[in-house]
């Protein structure tokens, strides 16, 4: 896998399922406005401290960034988090729906 590449679009993917545009992320970072967009453009490699500020900025970490079976780290985290307020009962009826929806049983 060209993880250079895949950096690129995992980026574009994580801000646009986030729902900000690259200029609104840009400044949020405290950055140009066109910083985002030179990233996911490949004219740029953000520093270490500035790939930390990215995933600080969509909620996940930067193990979660590079884990390729997670498309939707942010969502995980935010269905871990209501999952884990169910009851014991809640939480297998919801366990047996996925389950269904993945095709096992």
């Amino acid at each position: 896998m060209d993880y250079i590449e895949w950096f690129y679009f995992r980026l574009t993917s994580l801000r646009e399922q986030k729902g900000v545009s690259a200029r609104d992320m840009s400044l949020s970072l405290g950055q140009s406005e066109s910083y985002i967009n030179k990233i996911e453009n490949k004219r740029m490699l953000p520093s270490m401290t500035g790939f930390i500020y990215i995933c600080e900025f969509l909620g996940i970490t930067p193990q979660e960034f590079f884990d390729t079976n997670s498309h939707s780290p942010q969502k995980t985290k935010e269905l871990l988090q209501e999952f884990e307020k169910l009851t014991p009962t809640q939480a297998e009826h919801i366990l047996l729906l996925i389950k269904d929806l993945n095709g096992k049983k």
